[in-house]
């Protein structure tokens, strides 16, 4: 039994930020940040949540699969930007939705998060465990970015995407291969401290901590784990990179993309693009990515796409799907 994706939704905050709306506040201008990233625009959160757009992004993916939240057994909320250490987000996103019958919980695996929440859905629904989960990606990155890093933040956005994954009826759709992997020895190439401790033994500096980056370590990282992770599941796929209509990448950089595109001797065309208009958004833009493919009508019944993140952890993962 394959696990397939019945259902995708999107949800993105309303305030647009574009590279010259930064250069007003910052020493930037939107040929530096375009020429360099792709990106030129992203939504930044002013009223929305991780949890709200969690949540928008959930009603839109149980409406497109046709099934309600009364259906759900199963809730994973990839992010590394939850609004509360506890609750958890997936628990917050329960509640609004209304999916009473559901277990839920979080995953930290940053631009990878998506995959890795995916995996633990197609282990749990091929056991026979659960029926019926929604898996989401969803940041607030806006909210641990230091805004006077001219480098780091304008890299990055908010937004939520959200997949229903359920047992596939057809032999032939769904999950066909995954891979995962992390390299923990590599993880403070990009890396966010949280609250230090602070008891009557230890007195620390409790101040904000933002995230920082060593942009060329993890460029590095990822034109070379990329695309070994997916011709691992090609492979395992009994599949080339001919067989595949489109790549739907983590969208950290268009020069991390374009490489990508060369080494697997691929053209960009199939390579599907939402960093121009949503920046970088971690455990968000895969699912964010698909599910703007899927509502352009871009995707028929049999066609084969693979999904991939890759960041922070250092961490990866990658899988064939058949629509």
């Amino acid at each position: 039994m394959k696990t397939r994706i019945a259902g995708t939704g999107h949800f993105l905050p309303k305030n647009v930020v574009t590279n010259d709306d930064l250069s007003k506040i910052m020493d930037t201008s939107d040929e530096w940040i375009s020429s360099r990233t792709g990106i030129r625009e992203r939504r930044l959160a002013t009223e929305e949540t991780t949890a709200s757009m969690s949540a928008e992004a959930a009603k839109l993916a149980l409406a497109d699969a046709g099934v309600s939240a009364q259906d759900i057994d199963l809730i994973i909320v990839a992010t590394v930007s939850a609004d509360h250490m506890t609750p958890s987000t997936a628990c917050e996103v329960q509640a609004a939705i209304g999916a009473d019958h559901a277990v839920a919980f979080d995953v930290n695996a940053a631009c990878s998060g998506f995959l890795f929440a995916l995996q633990i859905a197609d282990m749990y629904i091929k056991q026979g465990v659960y029926k019926n989960a929604l898996i989401i990606g969803a940041e607030t990155l806006s909210k641990i970015m230091d805004w006077n890093d001219r480098s780091t933040c304008v890299l990055f956005g908010d937004g939520a995407g959200a997949a229903v994954v359920c047992p596939a009826q057809d032999d032939n759709q769904g999950l066909a291969s995954i891979t995962l992997g992390s390299d923990g020895a590599k993880g403070m190439v990009l890396a966010g401290i949280n609250r230090s401790n602070n008891n009557p033994y230890v007195k620390t500096d409790i101040g904000p901590h933002y995230i920082h980056m060593d942009g060329q370590e993890v460029y590095k990282f990822a034109v070379t784990t990329v695309p070994a992770s997916i011709e691992k599941v090609l492979d395992e796929a009994g599949l080339t990179s001919e067989d595949i209509k489109y790549f739907v990448l983590h969208q950290a950089n268009i020069r991390i993309l374009q490489s990508v595109s060369k080494r697997l001797k691929v053209s960009m065309d199939k390579f599907p693009i939402s960093l121009d208009h949503c920046g970088n958004m971690s455990a968000a833009s895969v699912p964010v990515l698909l599910d703007e493919v899927n509502r352009k009508g871009m995707l028929e019944k049999g066609d084969k796409i693979v999904l991939a993140g890759f960041g922070g952890g250092l961490t990866w993962g990658a899988c064939v799907v058949e629509w």
